[in-house]
């Protein structure tokens, strides 16, 4: 948090446009990062854990907010990887490569629309 308030001051001349790419693990940290730079960047959007949430949302400061943004790759699979593989790991508790799971993808991700006058989000689907 208090890196974001450095990079932000170091900022001298703001670009109109500010996207933080926030990749946390926990739900609320991400939540909370959300808050705490509202109305100071355009979008916080989470990523990392690579399930999307549905909680896309205009803060009230003019941030767009998403917890999750998902990911892009196979559809069945555990968060991308091959599902025997990441079972056999479980299951073993043996470390071993994962490989990537195979099929049909998707392609997850969040469309941010932002006012490019007064920098602040109006929209986030």
């Amino acid at each position: 948090f208090r890196a974001m308030d450095q990079l932000l001051a170091e900022l001298k001349n703001k670009p109109p446009i500010i996207v933080v790419d926030f990749h946390a693990e926990a739900t609320s940290e991400k939540m909370a990062m959300g808050r705490y730079l509202d109305g100071r960047v355009s979008a916080v959007l989470g990523t990392h854990t690579h399930v999307g949430t549905i909680d896309a949302q205009l803060l009230p400061q003019g941030t767009a907010y998403v917890t999750d943004i998902g990911m892009v790759g196979p559809v069945d699979s555990v968060i991308g990887d091959d599902i025997d593989s990441v079972l056999r790991r479980f299951l073993t508790i043996i470390p071993h490569r994962l490989l990537v799971g195979k099929g049909r993808t998707a392609f997850h991700g969040v469309l941010v629309e932002v006012d490019d006058i007064y920098e602040d989000a109006r929209r986030a689907v």
